[in-house]
């Protein structure tokens, strides 16, 4: 494990801990990691009515529209859209958009969205015009669980009359064009239980498809990190440095290049530490000249209710300041204050 982390030098620093769960009526639970939580006492009929008045008072209430939308989960945001919709007559999301622009427009299209529209959404402008962002397609792939997998194709082929995988065949190419569509196969194992066994097996037969022959055989790498669990695979990590000289990550480095090393390597992170991959996503957006508000938007509304506590925990761990401090420093205006909130309080 040393090996491990002298590798990523401290930026990925630590696996990540075994789930936490609570009793809820006797039962064990997964703790819950969102920031973003059901808001008690909630009306759909009430928002919708002050959203419209925000909306359409003269110059707009961007902060009334944010303290709706970040204080209610997605669930309750999907209600909100129905009864706007259904009083007014007219879509939640096309009255944003008459109402709202740049970066804080798309923020609080994405906010309407439910997951899997979101991430289809996103696949879509990762994959429609000129070039593939290669980054967003893995991330996205190998950061969900195969329903949502499932889901997202579903409601990609409604939504734009496309074949995910078809789309993926035609805009990308290669040994990346194969492990995305092996992610996309969404049978990756989803059980807690190790196999010590599994672990060193494969641990071996990555050692002999890398570094112990002549020509790196992609194939193997791609069949065990698209289809073993995030714990099953860092057992195989650990192994690993028992066979060879150097980590995993590191072969991979050595071996490989281009988009498939990219996706590799992040389906390692991933499997070691995903929040801690997170954190580093959204560290590269604000680092430098520039800042990726794209990646922003989409890191924090799709993790808001999954484990963006945990990201914005990772994220002070490893750069020695909060997460909102930097968004303070890079950010301005409304959005950021809709990506403070979605954070929550620091």
């Amino acid at each position: 494990m040393s090996i491990f982390k002298k590798f990523f030098k401290n930026v990925i620093h630590d696996r990540d801990p075994e789930d936490e769960t609570v009793t809820v009526k006797g039962k064990p639970k997964p703790k819950y990691y969102g920031t973003v939580s059901p808001y008690p006492n909630f009306s759909a009929s009430s928002d919708a009515s002050v959203l419209q008045s925000a909306i359409e008072s003269k110059g707009v209430d961007e902060d009334v529209i944010i303290s709706v939308l970040v204080r209610r989960n997605n669930e309750q945001r999907q209600k909100i859209k129905a009864v706007y919709e259904a009083s007014t007559g007219e879509r939640l999301d096309e009255a944003l958009k008459g109402a709202l622009r740049s970066d804080f427009e798309d923020v609080s299209l994405a906010l309407l969205m439910t997951p899997a529209h979101l991430d289809a959404y996103l696949l879509r402008k990762a994959t429609k015009g000129f070039g593939t962002n290669e980054e967003v397609l893995v991330e996205v792939l190998a950061t969900r669980s195969n329903q949502e997998i499932r889901e997202i194709k579903k409601v990609f082929k409604e939504e734009y009359e496309q074949d995910l995988e078809e789309v993926i065949k035609d805009e990308t190419s290669g040994d990346f064009a194969t492990a995305l569509l092996a992610m996309l196969k969404a049978n990756k194992d989803e059980t807690h239980e190790v196999d010590i066994a599994l672990a060193r097996k494969d641990a071996e037969i990555l050692f002999e498809a890398g570094e112990n022959s002549a020509g790196i055989d992609v194939s193997a790498f791609i069949d065990i990190l698209t289809t073993r669990s995030g714990k099953q695979l860092s057992k195989t990590f650990q192994q690993y440095a028992c066979v060879s000289d150097i980590t995993l990550p590191k072969a991979l480095d050595m071996e490989l290049g281009g988009d498939i090393e990219d996706c590799l390597i992040a389906i390692v992170k991933c499997a070691w530490n995903t929040p801690a991959f997170f954190a580093e996503r959204l560290h590269m957006a604000m680092k430098g000249h520039g800042t990726c508000e794209d990646t922003l938007t989409r890191v924090l509304v799709s993790r808001s209710e999954v484990d963006l506590k945990r990201i914005v925990e990772e994220y002070r761990a490893m750069y020695d300041e909060s997460l909102q401090e930097h968004i303070v420093r890079d950010t301005e205006e409304h959005y950021q204050k809709i990506l403070l909130g979605l954070c929550g309080p620091y």
